[in-house]
């Protein structure tokens, strides 16, 4: 369905595994005038794991990277209360394996395929990029004879260690993050997403939190990452996303972080035309990503072009 003034075609409700309430669900958003297979960004939002609505702002996404000649798919996972760790990885391989599998019946390069979400959307997307192979972690929900594997990250202040997260929070972060989730211990409370995600307090798990990191999982020929991050963040703490880039630079993989001084847990800047954010800009390996480029939509397509080219 072409949707009038926007610069796409969406077709909306697509089922790339068994329904379970929302999860499972794809909208797929196509540039309306392509002349070849399309690449791919496979877009999850995030909510701290609470909703199984990650197909929400695909809209967004697909305005901003359409008109670039991306495909846009808005992948919904389960929730942590329809199921427990590692399920949602689960829902993401399965979903990259769909439109891998039906890639020819919608005009998609099947060899261009990068992943992108904004908190546990963007902890999503970096444990797709960081896990090809593991078999653990595939599942076998949708088509199975096609690999799950990404060919690009792009993170959103996505969390990585969950047993270091209330260690780095901003001055008061931990008392708000309290009232927000009921709790009384930050992040390593039972009432926390992450705690919720894993089905027990994080503290008392390591092993399985270890598994849910993707730091852990990184290995050497893994895709480019593109990471975001506020560094005022006051429910993911910027310190994750140094781990990540820490990890990535061990590995050899080519990785870029955006340092975004004094952003919360947000990427408005992205939609911003003045660019009055200061940032630092670290690469790892040889990212990417050149200069100091402002952190807007046209940086991320730019790293996608060059990723997927």
């Amino acid at each position: 369905m072409r949707v009038s003034g926007q610069p796409y075609v969406v077709m909306r409700d697509l089922s790339y595994a068994p329904r379970v309430g929302n999860a499972h669900r794809m909208d797929l958003y196509l540039p309306p005038e392509a002349t070849g297979v399309c690449p791919v960004v496979v877009w999850s939002a995030g909510s701290a794991w609470l909703a199984d609505n990650g197909n929400t702002g695909g809209e967004r996404v697909a305005r901003a990277l359409c008109g670039r000649g991306f495909a846009v798919a808005a992948v919904a996972v389960r929730s942590s209360g329809q199921a427990r760790f590692p399920a949602q990885v689960h829902d993401g391989k399965a979903a990259v394996r769909w439109l891998r599998a039906n890639a020819a019946r919608y005009g998609l390069d099947p060899d261009r395929i990068a992943v992108m979400g904004n908190s546990s959307g963007g902890w999503l997307a970096s444990m797709l990029g960081a896990t090809a192979g593991v078999v653990a972690l595939e599942g076998d929900l949708g088509p199975t004879s096609v690999s799950s594997e990404v060919q690009a990250v792009v993170d959103l202040y996505g969390p990585t260690d969950f047993l270091l997260m209330d260690g780095h929070m901003p001055e008061g972060a931990v008392e708000r993050f309290n009232q927000i989730t009921g709790g009384s211990r930050g992040h390593d409370d039972a009432v926390s997403p992450e705690s919720r995600l894993i089905g027990a307090e994080i503290q008392t798990v390591p092993g399985r939190v270890a598994e849910a990191d993707p730091s852990r999982w990184v290995r050497r020929g893994g895709p480019p990452w593109l990471i975001l991050h506020g560094t005022a963040d006051p429910l993911v703490p910027f310190h994750q996303s140094e781990l990540l880039l820490s990890a990535l630079e061990r590995a050899g993989v080519p990785s870029t972080l955006y340092e975004m001084s004094g952003r919360v847990h947000e990427h408005d800047y992205l939609d911003e035309a003045r660019d009055f954010t200061p940032r630092r800009v670290r690469h790892a390996a040889g990212g990417s990503v050149a200069g100091q480029a402002p952190a807007t939509w046209a940086l991320i397509a730019d790293f996608l072009d060059a990723a997927l080219r």
